[in-house]
């Protein structure tokens, strides 16, 4: 299968670092997330500085430094989707990202994780493409090594409560039969989003740093869909006092 043919050659014929210009004392953590009003929320309590532009087709993506609590930091709105997601972090590790903090939504597998609780993945199953373009063929990949346990004492002394466990990365969202809700739970699954595996794997590739967690949204274990609070752009106050933990994980890394 094609998706075996792994080739650990660092150079492509097209690199990041052809596409996007290295930027002096660019700040080491990047902070961001995927929902549009979320990212909004949180800029608009900064005294936020453009410093670049992350380029695509569909548009220009600015990148901006912001302050909290005495340290620099960089934020930027991630795009849905694991290709889009990984090409445009590539070009922020070639500006000089050295560790990201990323955080979204998800679908949740088990009806007994509420609305916007905090999951964090220790694993994330494959059913995907962009992850086998950065490492060895296999139905899992480790994610959140190095940083889970301070995340941990950050939400302990944060207040928040959470769940852990294997995340179901899937590049086709309605393609979630019951049939393959099933067999990912089984497999241990929790949570299902779209962008997990891929981003370790561009991470571990480049030998950069990457931490991710989610808040809980709409409900797959249920005779029928539920949205929650996906549907409607609820609970914006506490998704955006939620996004404000990866600041809080973002000092001690």
């Amino acid at each position: 299968m094609l998706l075996e043919e792994f080739d650990r050659e660092t150079r492509a014929i097209i690199d990041p670092d052809m596409c996007a210009e290295r930027m002096e004392d660019f700040p080491e953590v990047t902070i961001s997330c995927f929902s549009w009003k979320l990212f909004e929320s949180v800029l608009a309590t900064f005294d936020a500085r453009k410093i670049a532009d992350v380029h695509s087709a569909t548009g220009l993506n600015p990148v901006y430094e912001v302050e909290y609590k005495g340290k620099r930091f960089t934020l930027y709105h991630s795009l849905v989707g694991e290709p889009i997601c990984v090409a445009q972090y590539e070009d922020l590790i070639a500006m000089g990202s050295k560790r990201l903090i990323l955080l979204g939504n998800c679908g949740v597998l088990d009806k007994t994780i509420e609305d916007c609780g905090i999951i964090i993945p220790t694993a994330a199953l494959r059913d995907e493409g962009t992850s086998y373009h950065y490492a060895e063929p296999g139905d899992v990949i480790e994610v959140n090594k190095k940083y889970r346990d301070t995340f941990k004492t950050v939400l302990k002394e944060c207040g928040y409560s959470y769940v852990e466990g294997i995340t179901w990365t899937t590049d086709a969202c309605y393609r979630e039969t019951r049939e393959k809700v099933n067999r990912r739970k089984k497999q241990g699954a929790i949570c299902v989003e779209m962008e997990c595996a891929g981003m370790q794997a561009v991470c571990d590739f480049r030998g950069t740093e990457f931490f991710q967690f989610f808040y809980a949204g709409d409900n797959l274990d249920h005779s029928t869909w539920d949205p929650r609070s996906l549907s409607n752009g609820s609970r914006l106050n506490d998704k955006t006092k939620i996004m404000f933990l990866a600041f809080e994980l973002g000092l001690r890394i």
